[in-house]
């Protein structure tokens, strides 16, 4: 008996969920969760281009200069294991994709100190800017809802997202992505 009204519960909680997406689909012809995700990552990348972070010299860039170029965006933090150990990775790939056109970026989700105290011990061959704690509402803001590091996303030039990646990058799978833009 109990076990039949958590089903009825359930049928009635779920049902007009799946109505409504299948209506969004009908009437609109798309999905309703690819062009709400898509309308997202557009209003993620107008927020990324008018953000005005500091770089690691202490003077701010506005992130516009990067708009119509194709980039890779990298959320990290020096005290983020994942983040250091693709940081190489990420360094070759800039040297290996800058023929094409291609700029990596790196978002620190850091303060300024302790950025500009591990960049002194480790190289990075691309820029780096200062986010703090903003940074990580701007990596949700790309989708990733846990707010986990190392992200990264990829933009090509006409500003569209092509690759978000929580985690430690997959030098392959980014390579693919890079090789289309």
């Amino acid at each position: 008996m109990k076990s039949t009204r958590i089903l009825a519960a359930l049928v009635v909680a779920v049902a007009p969920t799946v109505g409504g997406f299948y209506a969004g689909h009908v009437f609109t012809g798309t999905d309703s969760v690819a062009t709400t995700q898509a309308a997202s990552s557009g209003g993620a990348v107008a927020q990324l281009w008018k953000t005005t972070p500091p770089g690691t010299s202490g003077t701010s860039q506005p992130l516009s200069a990067f708009k119509g170029k194709p980039v890779v965006v990298n959320f990290w933090a020096s005290w983020c294991r994942p983040c250091v150990k693709e940081m190489p990775a990420l360094s070759a790939m800039q040297r290996e994709y800058q023929k094409k056109g291609i700029t990596f970026i790196g978002l620190s989700v850091d303060s300024e100190k302790n950025v500009n105290d591990f960049l002194q011990k480790v190289h990075v061959d691309y820029p780096v800017y200062v986010t703090g704690f903003g940074g990580a509402d701007l990596a949700r803001s790309f989708g990733n809802k846990a707010g986990g590091l190392p992200f990264t996303v990829v933009i090509d030039a006409k500003g569209v997202v092509r690759s978000t990646k929580l985690g430690e990058i997959d030098e392959e799978e980014l390579k693919k992505t890079l090789d289309t833009l």
